[in-house]
């Protein structure tokens, strides 16, 4: 079931994952290096910012790893029906 979460981020962020995240990470002041050290203590990522960066790249994002992303970032990932007012 895993590949299909990872087309669900992609089709979710598509491409633009990589300007999405960095934007998050931009507004809370933060470098890639940075939250990465912050995943690495708290989800046990690896610690290699290329692996991260390609990730980012490329768009293969696991959801449960943009998940990881938006709890060090102080973000929760929200699913709103389209078509429906708040």
């Amino acid at each position: 079931m895993e590949p299909e979460f990872r087309q669900i981020v992609k089709g979710v962020f598509g491409m633009d994952i990589r300007r999405e995240i960095k934007s998050y990470i931009v507004r809370e002041g933060l470098s890639m290096r940075e939250v990465l050290d912050r995943l690495t203590v708290t989800h046990k990522w690896s610690g290699s910012l290329s692996n991260f960066s390609g990730k980012l790249k490329r768009g293969t994002l696991r959801y449960s790893e943009a998940e990881d992303i938006a709890d060090v970032l102080g973000y929760d990932i929200t699913w709103i029906k389209r078509g429906r007012s708040q």
